[in-house]
């Protein structure tokens, strides 16, 4: 009996990784974009966190300020990841909800 169990349990498992592919498999085939305030610096990234775009708006460029353009860049890349990061607990969440710890 306890052999039919344990069967039981690693198809049951085998099944949820399957799933658990299929879902990361579809964040990363998603694209995020995330921006800095105003959208004056856009990026877009996909769901595996490979960057695919960045458009700056003109005003975004001050030859004077690099640093300001430094900033946008960052705040526009940490939005983008925030929305993945987002998207994969929403996703993935399901699946470690009532593991201890997680």
């Amino acid at each position: 009996m306890n052999g039919m169990n344990m069967q039981n349990m690693m198809n049951q498992v085998k099944k949820m990784q399957k799933q658990m592919k299929q879902d990361q498999e579809n964040i990363n085939k998603q694209e995020f974009t995330g921006q800095a305030p105003d959208g004056i610096v856009k990026v877009v990234f996909s769901g595996d966190r490979k960057m695919k775009d960045m458009k700056i708006k003109k005003e975004a460029i001050d030859p004077d300020d690099p640093d300001m353009l430094s900033d946008l860049v960052v705040s526009a890349v940490n939005n983008a990841l925030s929305k993945i990061d987002s998207a994969t607990k929403d996703s993935m969440g399901k699946y470690t909800k009532n593991i201890p710890g997680m």
